[in-house]
């Protein structure tokens, strides 16, 4: 059932992340950024259509994120560029606005979503969202602000094919889509969780049966009710504390637990 909804969430959003470039950034030849923004100046400037550009480009990118993301993770983002590629050759390019800027703004904000949830739920679509992620495996960094970081050389490479005035609504569209993308994208958010249960070690045995965390577990003694307890401490990632939160509250439901966001992690912590 829970591969059925994954699978209809990436066709969605594929499909939606079509139409934002054939409705709101190709008619005014706001480009999205990466190996798609190559296509799709590819796709202005040269008969072949976009989405078969997207195809070809994104060869390599996937071989690079089957080593290093594995077979889901690439069956999935396949199967995003197939549907995405797909929308792109049977939606029509039209103007949804004659206003570029908004186009920019609203594409952005569009492509940004969908990209959000195509990689929440393991997949991706294709390029810099691929590099992006093998980045994020070393290093805590936001998926969004290095999606930008790499999306920017298009925005030099369709000055010079189109006009500088479009490179900069480019630039827009693609900073906007970053801040969007780690709107929705949070596996980069850590937090400091912190609990104190009578229930120590069965909460524990639980934690680590169904989290790859290690876990700290210290003695305390409650100043009011003269009570011995156990405190777990850990770091987990925002998208791990929904099952957390609901192992504790079967565990022990009458458990005190501090959830803080964490700044930065050093040390040894997985965070693929």
């Amino acid at each position: 059932m829970y591969h059925l909804y994954k699978y209809a969430v990436l066709f969605v959003f594929s499909v939606v992340l079509g139409f934002a470039f054939n409705m709101f950034l190709l008619p005014h030849e706001v480009l999205s950024g990466g190996v798609t923004g190559l296509a799709m100046i590819l796709g202005l400037v040269s008969p072949i259509n976009a989405g078969i550009w997207l195809v070809i480009f994104n060869v390599p990118v996937f071989m690079i994120g089957w080593m290093r993301l594995g077979k889901e993770f690439i069956v999935n983002s396949i199967f995003s560029v197939f549907i995405t590629s797909m929308s792109m050759q049977y939606i029509p390019v039209l103007k949804v606005t004659d206003d570029a800027l908004l186009s920019a703004v609203f594409g952005g904000v569009i492509v940004g979503v969908s990209i959000g949830f195509i990689v929440r739920f393991y997949g991706s679509t294709g390029g810099a969202d691929i590099i992006g992620l093998v980045v994020t495996q070393r290093r805590d960094i936001p998926l969004g602000v290095l999606i930008f970081g790499i999306n920017s050389i298009v925005v030099f490479v369709s000055g010079f094919f189109f006009s500088w005035e479009l490179a900069l609504y480019t630039m827009a569209s693609i900073y906007i889509t970053g801040v969007v993308v780690d709107r929705v994208h949070t596996r980069h958010v850590k937090l400091s969780l912190m609990v104190v249960t009578h229930k120590g070690e069965e909460l524990k045995n639980e934690l680590i049966a169904n989290l790859i965390r290690g876990i700290t577990v210290m003695n305390g003694y409650g100043a009011y009710s003269n009570h011995e307890n156990k405190v777990l401490y850990t770091v987990i990632t925002r998208y791990e504390l929904a099952l957390v939160k609901s192992l504790i509250k079967n565990v022990d439901p009458k458990a005190f637990v501090s959830i803080s966001e964490t700044a930065e992690v050093i040390g040894n912590f997985r965070r693929s």
